[in-house]
């Protein structure tokens, strides 16, 4: 790590930080997707919902131009997301039938 030059170190470090945050706060999203998906089987709704799912992927899209990051990239982590989401529901919803 001496090879390294400070700056470089501390540029590595906020990125460190940051992946931290990234993880936390998808696993908070998680956390309130599971609830999400536990009130649909519970109320016998879809698991997916692709009209919210739109309105999300265009949103995400306007956020990410704000903050001058490529909406294409935001949107493929979304929908990356979103199909994860989706088969949480599914598997809640299999598990709320038996």
């Amino acid at each position: 790590m001496s090879d390294v030059p400070a700056d470089l170190a501390a540029l590595r470090a906020s990125i460190d930080n940051l992946d931290r945050a990234l993880v936390c706060l998808l696993a908070e999203r998680f956390r309130i997707t599971q609830a999400v998906g536990h009130l649909k089987a519970d109320r016998g709704m879809p698991a997916s919902d692709p009209e919210r799912e739109r309105r999300q992927i265009e949103r995400l899209r306007g956020l990410a131009d704000e903050a001058g990051l490529d909406p294409e990239f935001a949107e493929k982590f979304l929908t990356f997301i979103v199909r994860e989401v989706v088969r949480h529901h599914e598997l809640i919803a299999r598990d709320a039938e038996e």
